[in-house]
């Protein structure tokens, strides 16, 4: 064990109510808050015997053995870093910008400085009013690393509050092009499944199909296949080599597009996680050389639309892809 680790284990009593797990945790582990318990299960760093629990509303299992992995302390307090935003929209409430890809959107494990919280703190510097009694800016969705497009931020508690309420109620508009391989089967519909860590791999996530599980959070993803390309020489007639997809979201689960998109037979182009490489033309050939050197997941928040949480007024946002998206595109239209 390395001398940073903190592994606590707590065996669950043999008698024990439907109690979640994270409200359990709070009273065995009482140095920690419930919030930070819950972030820290939802990291995957909880495991119920020798698997990986990523839900803190999981129900404790009586004489279960789970162990949590603690990080090492942190400074609790992003400082401003002068970071160039594309801004979109901005009033005293909220700030509504355009995120590039390669920008973490919050501070956390790997992304310590650089993120787009920094950024912002730079940027409101003397506008924020505070969220919680800290000066800081309210993330109410975020984006991966790798995806771009549009993305609001409160800057005040009320903004805050009210935004929250709107994501939490499904009533935000949020679209996303993506470009994937091969084409989702069938070719338009809606995804309802659960989403959970997969295994005790922390950085991927995966589906469960069983909606009545405790295990994972719901969630539904809308889709609709816009244009196919090509036509895939190792596969029967009518399965294209690539396509474009709208996702429209109804809830906003951890890379829930990518994992939805790769359970309908179509993983994301450049996507490092789901198998968008596995089942790629030849990389000798031009079309499996550029489909293999793009390098992210080909996925832009494209529509953001919501009431303004203190003016009411309906804002709605839409963006264009980045250059390496449209480029892609372009490359993709002449298969």
């Amino acid at each position: 064990m390395q001398d940073n680790e903190d592994i606590r284990e707590i065996a669950a009593p043999e008698e024990i109510g439907k109690e979640r797990v994270d409200r359990w945790l709070a009273g065995e582990l009482k140095e920690f808050s419930r919030s930070r318990l819950k972030a820290m299960i939802e990291d995957g760093r909880l495991t119920r015997d020798g698997e990986a629990l990523g839900d803190p509303s999981a129900k404790v299992i009586a004489g279960a053995l789970y162990r949590l992995d603690i990080p090492p302390a942190r400074e609790a307090t992003p400082k401003p870093e002068d970071i160039p935003l594309d801004v979109l929209y901005e009033d005293d409430a909220l700030i509504v910008l355009l995120k590039p890809a390669g920008l973490t959107v919050h501070p956390g494990a790997g992304a310590w400085t650089g993120t787009l919280v920094h950024a912002l703190l730079h940027h409101c510097r003397g506008s924020l009013s505070g969220i919680g009694g800290v000066e800081r800016p309210g993330i109410v969705h975020r984006l991966d690393k790798d995806t771009s497009g549009v993305l609001v931020a409160a800057k005040t508690d009320q903004a805050h509050q009210g935004l929250s309420a709107q994501f939490a109620a499904h009533t935000v508009e949020r679209a996303y092009t993506a470009f994937v391989r091969g084409a989702p089967d069938p070719r338009a519909g809606r995804i309802e499944t659960r989403i959970a860590r997969a295994g005790n791999d922390r950085t991927k996530m995966g589906v469960i199909e069983d909606l009545d599980s405790e295990v994972g959070k719901y969630a539904a993803t809308n889709y609709a296949t816009l244009e196919l390309y090509g036509q895939d020489p190792k596969a029967s007639v009518g399965r294209p080599i690539a396509s474009k997809v709208e996702c429209r979201l109804e809830t906003g689960r951890t890379h829930q597009i990518r994992v939805h998109m790769a359970h309908v037979g179509a993983p994301l182009l450049g996507d490092p996680l789901y198998g968008a490489r596995r089942g790629l033309p030849n990389p000798e050939s031009e079309t499996g050389r550029v489909l293999h050197e793009f390098r992210r997941q080909a996925l832009h928040a494209a529509i953001l639309g919501f009431e303004h949480p203190v003016t009411g007024e309906h804002l709605r946002f839409e963006t264009e892809p980045p250059k390496d998206i449209q480029r892609l595109e372009k490359f993709l239209q002449r298969l």
